[in-house]
């Protein structure tokens, strides 16, 4: 294997060492899926992605996602870091959108350049799908909280726009802060589901300008917490619009997650109802933080 160029940015982050980490490697066309899995196992981020066309195909470029113990067909926040990287490193100029090309379709990524910055950018996910209800007391065992402390005017439900996750409303931030995953019980439910990961979000925030506090659990996939989640976080928006949680049609929201493992994190969800069918905008901020080579 020849040496292979890589780089290590923090995506919905405001400043280096907060948001969620992720490494792009670029020039990666004659890697093998085995030897993309055995670095995206090295590196051992919650993401890892593989360019592997730095040339268009159907107008995008071809990504590759990996946790460190499978391949994603969708994830949000290797998309918005990856195509940072491919307009500072592969086209060199100020884009007002990028198609990546991955396994659950074409996602185009839309670049914020008032500034010429390019660091904020928002995709456009696939319109939400809403599954299987849950059961409030199963859950509570898995979180390890009581039901009560769960808000019951909202379902707990399975949602995807690519990746499908549970997402569970709590009433409080105290609550938010207790969860301890009950591993035992965690790998009983989802053994029944196609949804491997949990979102647990309330309304009450660490920081007051921030609108909902967000934790979201993946340890199927070999992430016990992930500290910003862009696919969930869709999920998340079009649930809230799914069941007007804030008693309207369409969002604008700023929502904070990471805070519990010392990774502060925000994520920018845009959402509303178009003829019978929601639209779903994530957005935020990606920091280069370093650059090298795999020999």
């Amino acid at each position: 294997m020849s040496s292979i160029l890589f780089y290590i940015i923090d995506v919905f982050a405001e400043a280096k060492y907060t948001g969620n980490q992720l490494a792009v490697f670029t020039n990666t066309a004659n890697l093998s899926s085995d030897e993309m899995q055995q670095i995206a196992r090295e590196i051992n981020y919650s993401e890892t992605t593989f360019v592997t066309s730095t040339e268009t195909v159907s107008d995008g470029y071809n990504v590759r996602i990996f946790t460190p113990k499978q391949e994603l067909p969708f994830a949000g926040h290797p998309t918005l870091g990856t195509a940072y990287i491919l307009q500072k490193e592969i086209i060199k100029n100020p884009v007002k959108k990028i198609l990546l090309n991955l396994e659950v379709g074409q996602i185009p990524v839309k670049i914020d350049n008032a500034n010429g910055s390019g660091e904020h950018l928002w995709m456009q996910q696939k319109a939400p799908t809403f599954h299987q209800i849950l059961d409030s007391q199963t859950m509570a065992e898995v979180l390890r909280i009581q039901s009560q402390e769960i808000d019951s005017r909202f379902p707990i439900q399975v949602v995807s726009t690519g990746v499908p996750f549970i997402i569970v409303p709590v009433k409080t931030l105290e609550s938010v802060k207790q969860i301890q995953v009950n591993q035992e019980k965690y790998f009983e439910l989802i053994s029944n589901i196609d949804a491997k990961c949990i979102l647990v979000f309330c309304p009450e925030t660490y920081k007051p300008e921030n609108d909902l506090n967000v934790r979201v659990f993946c340890d199927y996939l070999g992430i016990p917490e992930d500290p910003a989640t862009g696919s969930a976080n869709g999920c998340l928006a079009g649930y809230l619009v799914q069941y007007s949680y804030f008693g309207k049609p369409e969002i604008n929201l700023r929502v904070e997650q990471g805070y519990e493992i010392n990774r502060p994190s925000l994520i920018l969800l845009q959402a509303e109802q178009k003829n019978k069918v929601i639209d779903v905008n994530v957005g935020g901020k990606v920091v280069m933080v370093a650059r090298g080579e795999f020999v």
